[in-house]
């Protein structure tokens, strides 16, 4: 793995340097919305005021699996509510590092709900339906994601061009340096909606070639089938974009699975091996894959990995892989190599854990030249 006190610091001069190009890019990032509720989970309780924590998914499994054929009470302690979703965050964080960002999604319709309210003072917020609701339970070893998200049915064509209108959407589409479509799973129509944009609004064959990210989210409860289109679909984009496709651990062995790679044993070596494969079945510009504690990507042939930081106690887990897209991508537009562009993205998800809060783009060198861990 690569991450040397040497790249970091080239990287932090890069970044600093380049700060100044940051306001004049834009992004339209689209379609999803969310409330998410985080809580901790209780393990035991001493009095009205002090309680321990259960630390980890495993721990909570146990928990459950000794209710079957019971019942138990799960104790849950409320830690903060805030915007949720893929898009939302990723959105919320390119505007932290200064990009001119437009943004569509489920956020409240006819009015946007009040938890997004800041963010509308950051980004030009459009919404065409009601936000879906998580209730996250964080450990220190990840985190359980508890969704309903029926309300994003409403996030369709048809309710695109009513609520929003088909030429701000194309005007937006076609003009900005980075479009990014993500949490295609809870989307039930989102494969459509790139079915038009496909047929309907590529920009012309002149036009100069822009990013375009794709975030697939956990496609686990979806049918192969429907990933194999929407795989499909993302290639076609890359006639007249640059096409980054964006996914965790977990989510590059299931579509890996889905299209019919062979499953190796998990470890880095083998998780780089598996990523080129996915590039060579998914020929777009770039494949990311982010497990926890270190990223890699792959383009043409080659793959980089690179260590992220050690943060042991983390202030918030919920959106740190949105943030590592953030950074991804605001260093491919920057013009970084993928090595530079994935350190830019551990740094990100870092500094977000770190400190639950976005950073800037000088908030990212200072944490470059002063490592954790």
């Amino acid at each position: 793995m690569i991450n040397s006190a040497e790249l970091r610091q080239t990287l932090a001069s890069k970044l600093t340097k380049s700060a100044g190009q940051v306001p004049a890019l834009r992004a339209f990032v689209g379609l999803d919305g969310f409330v998410d509720e985080i809580y901790h989970v209780v393990n035991t309780r001493q009095n009205a005021e002090e309680w321990e924590r259960l630390p980890t998914i495993a721990a909570f499994a146990e928990r459950l699996a000794a209710a079957a054929g019971k019942s138990t009470n799960i104790e849950l302690v409320p830690q903060l509510t805030k915007l949720g979703g893929n898009g939302p965050i990723m959105a919320n964080a390119l505007a932290s590092f200064g990009l001119k960002v437009s943004y569509l999604g489920a956020l409240g319709y006819p009015k946007i709900r009040q938890v997004f309210d800041a963010f509308t003072q950051v980004a030009d917020v459009h919404s065409i339906a009601p936000p879906g609701h998580t209730n996250a339970l964080e450990f220190e070893d990840g985190k359980l994601m508890l969704s309903s998200n029926v309300q994003l049915n409403d996030v369709n064509w048809r309710n695109i061009e009513e609520r929003f209108g088909r030429d701000q959407f194309a005007g937006r589409f076609q003009g900005s340096d980075l479009v990014a479509f993500v949490n295609w799973t809870m989307v039930p129509y989102m494969s459509d909606i790139w079915e038009v944009c496909l047929k309907e609004l590529l920009p012309p064959p002149d036009a100069p070639r822009r990013w375009i990210f794709f975030d697939l989210a956990d496609p686990q409860k979806r049918a192969d089938d429907d990933i194999k289109r929407a795989l499909q679909l993302i290639v076609r984009f890359n006639e007249r974009f640059n096409v980054i496709l964006g996914l965790n651990e977990k989510e590059a062995y299931e579509v890996s699975e889905a299209i019919g790679i062979p499953q190796r044993e998990h470890s880095p070596e083998n998780l780089a091996q598996l990523t080129l494969e996915l590039n060579k079945r998914v020929p777009v510009e770039t494949i990311v894959v982010r497990p926890v504690a270190y990223a890699l990507a792959a383009s043409h042939g080659e793959v980089t990995t690179v260590k992220g930081p050690y943060i042991p106690k983390p202030k918030i887990t919920t959106g740190a892989g949105d943030h590592f897209n953030s950074g991804f991508c605001l260093g491919k537009l920057l013009g970084l190599s993928n090595t530079e562009a994935v350190l830019t993205g551990v740094s990100t998800s870092g500094f977000y854990v770190k400190n639950a809060q976005s950073p800037a783009v000088t908030d990212l060198a200072a944490f470059l030249n002063d490592w954790p861990g």
